[in-house]
């Protein structure tokens, strides 16, 4: 496949655009009411292929054991000639999501509008609720995702990390 330049929609985004991945001393923090506080590692990857949106790839590890914790994969688009975004993920855990909003300067804010699963075989972690904000700070990345279950109905802090950028994808 022919690998195209930066589509001009997408360029006001072009600062998220790269390989960006936690600092080893400095691992992600996850915490829920319901579960114990864990330290995790991510990576993931902001791509164009040319095309009016960015494609995204993320996985983390458990910070102390190195496990597998996570994958998930979507894409990333801008509304034409506005502010708004919406960003589709599928997560390894047998979830979808849509989450829409704004980026205005280095600041992405999502909130989820649609969670969907499959009738059968999918996590039993019931969540109902996503937001999350991508900001740039200098030259590093934070990532902040808060959600909400069905036990928990209210948003509450999951993941908080701070990412450094590897490469430029």
């Amino acid at each position: 496949m022919k690998k195209l330049t930066m589509h001009e929609a997408i360029k006001p985004l072009a600062w998220l655009k790269g390989i960006w991945k936690t600092r080893e001393n400095c691992p992600g923090n996850g915490k829920f009411p319901t579960i114990t506080p864990f330290e995790y590692h991510e990576e993931m990857n902001w791509y164009s292929i040319g095309q009016p949106i960015l494609n995204y790839v993320a996985k983390s590890w458990d910070a102390e054991t190195k496990k597998p914790l996570h994958y998930e994969m979507g894409f990333l688009k801008i509304i034409p000639d506005t502010n708004k975004i919406h960003l589709l993920l599928s997560h390894n855990f047998g979830v979808t999501t849509i989450e829409e909003g704004t980026f205005e300067d280095k600041i992405i804010k999502l909130r989820s509008t649609n969670i969907t699963r499959p009738t059968k075989g999918a996590s039993s972690h019931k969540v109902i609720k996503i937001q999350r904000e991508f900001k740039l700070i200098e030259n590093c990345l934070q990532h902040k995702l808060y959600m909400a279950t069905e036990n928990t109905p209210e948003l509450h802090e999951h993941l908080c990390a701070v990412y450094i950028r590897k490469d430029d994808a």
